[in-house]
């Protein structure tokens, strides 16, 4: 890291940059936690994101620190960090989200982070920066997410379905209206779990980086060292996702509640169960997934149970060129600021 530009200014202006993004998951993605609880019905807009944003919270509480471990240390190469990869990684991701929100469309705030860190680091660095066994996990979960919550939610709807075979409708739907407070609970402790992490390893590769170069630069209790990741980075972190998830992202809850498929409150209950138990598993191994990859499949999984043409496939298939896209896209916005951050930062 070059000692002569860096000030505490500018470490300072890019960890409020990194909470800036972790704000902008939370409000993102607050569809993946909230949508299916919406639109069925079971809570009003407002009382869902708040209820949501709690549960986002209390992952902390919940989760080891794998997810951050391999984002600040297991995608690329840290001995390449600097404040100008810092920069462009997060400029890359969080041009992309504003970019997928106006437009309505449920991307991955997860990938769009991947993206800006590879397309950064290749501009700095070139390929040899990348670390594959951590980025190729990455990659292969962006088939791999959607898949797992496709199958547990169409298993749990199919159970589901064969237990209460006999019950009236409306008998149903009143269970299932209670029972969809604990699944949205669930995915939101999942959400906060996986997301949340995201941005503190990179606010603490950044800080490691910082403290390698120059540590007068940082007050001492900024300072960070790669075999320890600071409490207060990590509650920061979650504290931010819950706020932006207060906030809500109203144009993805629509698209993820309702033009994918018709959710009654048992196909929410199942949706959500099964893209939280793919959340934790995830969450558990320490790779980082998309929250809105794996409610997309379980969401679908649900409809597919009923029949194939219950799910509007044309409205999913534009859901997963933005998936396509993402790492990309970011990617490349990612490498124009990189270079605009070596000029001005």
């Amino acid at each position: 890291m070059d000692t002569v530009t860096l000030t505490f200014g500018v470490v300072l202006f890019l960890v409020f940059l990194a909470l800036a993004f972790d704000f902008m998951n939370g409000f993102h993605d607050a569809a993946n936690s909230i949508a299916t609880v919406v639109s069925t019905g079971v809570l009003k807009p407002h009382h869902a994101v708040a209820f949501a944003a709690f549960f986002n919270f209390v992952a902390f509480f919940v989760f080891p620190l794998k997810v951050a471990a391999m984002v600040g240390k297991g995608i690329i190469d840290p001995s390449i960090i600097d404040h100008y990869v810092v920069f462009g990684a997060l400029v890359g991701a969080i041009s992309w989200n504003f970019i997928t929100w106006y437009f309505g469309i449920p991307s991955s705030s997860s990938h769009a982070l991947i993206g800006g860190l590879v397309g950064a680091a290749l501009m700095k660095a070139g390929v040899g920066s990348l670390k594959w066994a951590g980025l190729g996990k990455t990659v292969a979960f962006i088939l791999v997410s959607p898949m797992l919550g496709f199958l547990f939610g169409s298993i749990l709807m199919l159970i589901v379905g064969w237990i209460f075979f006999r019950f009236a409708q409306r008998r149903v739907d009143k269970y299932f209206r209670k029972a969809q407070l604990v699944s949205a609970a669930l995915y939101s402790l999942g959400h906060g779990g996986n997301d949340a992490q995201k941005t503190a390893g990179i606010i603490w590769m950044l800080l490691i980086a910082a403290t390698a170069a120059n540590p007068h630069v940082l007050p001492k209790w900024m300072q960070a060292h790669p075999d320890h990741l600071p409490s207060w980075i990590v509650i920061t972190c979650y504290i931010v996702i819950g706020l932006g998830t207060m906030f809500g992202g109203w144009r993805i809850v629509k698209t993820m509640g309702q033009k994918i498929t018709k959710l009654k409150p048992v196909g929410g209950f199942c949706a959500e169960t099964g893209g939280a138990m793919t959340l934790f598993l995830a969450t558990s191994l320490g790779i980082p997934v998309s929250t809105t990859h794996t409610i997309t499949g379980a969401i679908v999984g649900v409809g597919a149970t009923r029949r194939v043409s219950a799910v509007r496939w044309g409205v999913a298939g534009g859901i997963v060129w933005a998936w396509i896209l993402t790492i990309p896209a970011s990617a490349l916005i990612a490498a124009i600021f990189w270079m605009i951050g070596t000029a001005f930062l």
